[in-house]
């Protein structure tokens, strides 16, 4: 129950909902009871003793109580389902809520479509315990309550039997619930890997259909599937074990009590309409108590779910704003690194190692290197994505840990490599950091970003709705949009991640002079492998392991000999065969 006690704060403050659920249960459960007694008095008084003018009074007063029964039920049930439906509610926001402000990290190793199952199979599964398993649960105590108590006025010797024999259906049941939830567990994790296969082949399936790997795809499914199905079938071999077993138990205690009632209705110790109330008293125990196993059944489904949900419940936020949180509307940019090192969690290898540097608000910082040495890494500390190990970063004379997060990163705009557009109109993809902007702001944002004349072309234009993930554009198109999206925020500190990777040569230079404007009195950060996107750069640093090899400006380093010198003969050298090339190709034409 630590787990239901964990997770009260969801269901508790609907508890009007659950014991009203109760209270009409009870009415129902204790209404159910009339009905032996009416089967008694019509077999005993109207039909032995032929007093048969009770039987109009008995079969009006059945159907009027009956009737009061199926009101009790239904309010008792809706009642119930509001109780489940409103509890999960709040649950599910919560746990979203928490998704959005779990820290950078938790990402790197989560997968998506784990997180979609707990979000909704193991969510649903637990609604459906507090919704039916646990008015269920209650139904078998008042009713098994109700039937003892009218059992003990038929038949003490009887009711005594019965009493004796509920003990080994209660060790069926408790050895049944330790031996289930285990198992459903399992049946959880392999139902996650599962999402998280369809997800991760769904997402990646140009990358699949392109080295033709369908046939391996369909095989590594069928290897989780196959899992999946084996946990299964175990789970229903320990119903098909427990489940009959619990039934012998109760067919014994009817022969048993069959043959002791038969006996005291022929030594007159027991009317005959009595025993037939008698027995319809006992399966109104035994059904209960058969029907133990399927809300153990729920009861283990949803422990397993509620596992799951608190895990997610209990990661650790530790990337938060300080308690008197620095909230400037508008950053100057100025941005220091102080012997800055990090090391991500759960790596040994420092990312970063000691690095020291000073820009000032409005300078351009190149950065270059090859994969791995800490490019992105310094653009991440800034943002507060993830906090320095060692060091001190400083943004306009205070720690970035003195700002409050939200603040921080709304004066900060990010054109990453690899850019996400959500399922909505262009206009909103834009305006996705500032919801409240113009659409003259919007147009002149994707006018800078190169976007407007293709956008304009669109069937809808602004309110074109895209794809999954910008599906039916093209690279570039969807780079320029995610560069309008961070123009438009009009951030103090920029930082372009490889922005114009995904763009021709032609583009490029579009994009280039309108960052050339923009760049005025903005600090900003570029990432790239192109020189010629770090030729503007008033300081380049060059990371190798992440240190910094080498900084100065784009002549500095040209002169040095070093790597970005080595970097730059390749890419122009290339480039001059080409052109070389294709003259060569023109003179041979000719």
């Amino acid at each position: 129950m630590i787990i239901f006690k964990r997770l009260k704060q969801f269901y508790w403050p609907d508890k009007a909902y659950l014991f009203g659920a109760i209270l009409f249960l009870i009415l129902a459960s204790g209404i159910t009871i009339v009905y032996p007694i009416v089967l008694q008095l019509t077999i005993d008084q109207a039909i032995i003793h032929k007093h048969v003018q009770l039987i109009p009074y008995l079969s009006i007063g059945f159907i009027l109580i009956m009737t009061v029964k199926g009101l009790a039920s239904y309010l008792s049930q809706y009642w119930g389902d509001m109780f489940g439906v409103s509890a999960v509610y709040r649950l599910r926001q919560a746990l979203y809520k928490k998704l959005q402000y779990l820290p950078y990290h938790y990402y790197d190793n989560a997968k998506t479509g784990d997180l979609m199952s707990r979000l909704t199979a193991d969510v649903e599964g637990f609604r459906f315990f507090l919704s039916v398993g646990l008015t269920q649960l209650f139904n078998f105590a008042v009713l098994v309550g109700f039937s003892l108590v009218v059992m003990f006025y038929y038949s003490l010797e009887l009711a005594l039997i019965t009493l004796a024999m509920i003990p080994f259906l209660c060790i069926a049941v408790y050895r049944f619930d330790k031996r289930v939830h285990p198992a459903f567990r399992k049946i959880r994790l392999s139902l996650a890997g599962m999402n998280t296969r369809v997800q991760e082949n769904i997402s990646g399936m140009s990358t699949v259909k392109s080295l033709a790997r369908e046939n391996f795809e369909i095989d590594r499914f069928a290897e989780t599937n196959d899992t999946y199905e084996k946990r299964n079938l175990a789970t229903a071999g320990i119903w098909a074990k427990y489940f009959p077993l619990m039934e012998l138990i109760g067919d014994i205690s009817v022969v048993i009590l069959l043959a002791l009632g038969g006996y005291f209705v022929m030594n007159g110790q027991l009317a005959p309409g009595e025993l037939v109330a008698f027995f319809s008293l006992v399966w109104y125990i035994m059904d209960p108590l058969m029907n133990l196993g399927f809300i153990i059944n729920t009861f283990s489904q949803s422990k397993a779910s509620g596992e799951r949900l608190l895990q997610v419940l209990d990661e650790k936020e530790d990337i938060q704003s300080p308690e008197h949180a620095l909230e400037p509307k508008r950053l100057e940019g100025h941005v220091v690194f102080r012997d800055v090192s990090l090391v991500y969690p759960n790596e040994e290898k420092p990312a970063l190692k000691h690095l020291s540097f000073d820009v000032r608000p409005g300078e351009v910082i190149g950065l270059m290197g090859s994969t791995g040495a800490g490019k992105s890494s310094i653009t991440q500390l800034i943002s507060r994505f993830y906090d320095a190990t060692e060091g001190e970063i400083l943004i306009d004379d205070h720690s970035v840990r003195a700002y409050d997060l939200t603040a921080l990163r709304k004066n900060i705009g990010f054109v990453l490599q690899e850019n996400f557009l959500f399922s909505s109109t262009i206009r909103d993809n834009i305006a996705y950091g500032r919801p409240d902007a113009t659409m003259d702001e919007i147009i002149s944002a994707a006018k800078r970003a190169e976007a407007d004349e293709f956008i304009r072309k669109m069937s809808d234009g602004y309110d074109t709705v895209l794809g999954e993930r910008g599906m039916g554009l093209s690279g570039g198109q969807k780079q320029r949009i995610s560069i309008a999206r961070a123009l438009l925020i009009n951030p103090a500190i920029l930082i372009l991640d490889d922005a114009t990777s995904a763009v021709d040569m032609q583009t490029e230079g579009r994009i280039q002079k309108a960052f050339r404007q923009l760049m005025k009195g903005r600090t900003t950060f570029i990432i790239a492998h192109r020189i010629s996107s770090l030729q503007m750069a008033d300081e380049i640093l060059v990371l190798e392991k992440g240190r910094i090899k080498e900084r100065g400006t784009h002549e500095q380093l040209i002169r040095m000999d070093g790597i970005y010198r080595h970097v730059y003969d390749i890419q122009y050298k290339d480039r001059e065969l080409i052109q070389s090339g294709m003259a060569s190709g023109r003179g041979e034409s000719l």
